[in-house]
């Protein structure tokens, strides 16, 4: 099993980035062919069942058991979570674009039920780098909306000291929810505070860094 999240240092990987430009970043990430989405911030999940399938298709996650099939999501202050477990004849992976409107929509329990329906066991997961609450104040009725499915340790507070969404919270709550074991504290790098990493909200950066996961040789 293999994972990797990106940063700035491996370059652009926005799915409208130069193609050719596009193809030789994602080959020095991984090998293989990629499944990419033009992700919608939604909770479809699309099964992968040859190497590239599905690539470009509308949704924000995808899963698989094949080797060598890479899944890939991008993000710049969404958060990217990369999911694997034991399946009945080998390793299932999946990978997730999670911000505040795929979370209200259920994606995460989405992902971890395709899993589960290609026999995944004990589901993983792991969360890359995103926004955190300092840097992401939101408006009271989304805030609302999101506490109502989540709970309120979802509600945070700016370095400002106005509302804002723990989107991490949110997270690891959806994934507990669904019966997903993951870090006990999910604490990683801030995408706002931290420029090795694109941020559209803090930068207005129109790159993306990418949650990359496969099975098989690397």
């Amino acid at each position: 099993m293999h994972s990797r999240f990106t940063d700035r240092s491996d370059g652009d990987l926005a799915v409208d980035a130069d193609p050719t430009e596009l193809a030789a970043t994602r080959a020095r990430v991984a090998p293989g062919a990629w499944t990419w989405l033009r992700q919608v911030h939604g909770a479809d999940v699309v099964v992968v069942d040859a190497a590239g399938q599905h690539a470009g298709v509308r949704a924000d996650a995808s899963v698989t058991t094949v080797p060598g099939a890479v899944l890939a999501v991008n993000t710049a202050d969404c958060a990217g979570v990369l999911l694997a477990a034991r399946g009945p004849s080998g390793p299932v992976v999946g990978a997730a674009h999670a911000g505040w409107k795929g979370l209200v929509a259920g994606v995460l329990e989405a992902t971890v039920e395709a899993m589960r329906s290609l026999g995944a066991q004990d589901v993983h997961w792991c969360l890359g780098p995103c926004i955190s609450p300092a840097h992401y104040e939101f408006g009271g009725a989304d805030l609302d909306l999101v506490a109502d499915r989540y709970g309120d340790a979802v509600r945070g507070v700016t370095s400002d000291g106005t509302p804002a969404l723990d989107l991490r919270a949110g997270l690891a709550a959806a994934l507990t929810a669904a019966g997903a074991i993951g870090p006990a504290d999910p604490t990683v790098p801030c995408t706002a505070s931290e420029p090795r990493f694109y941020s559209w909200r803090a930068r207005r950066d129109t790159g993306r860094q990418a949650a990359v996961i496969w099975s098989g040789a690397s």
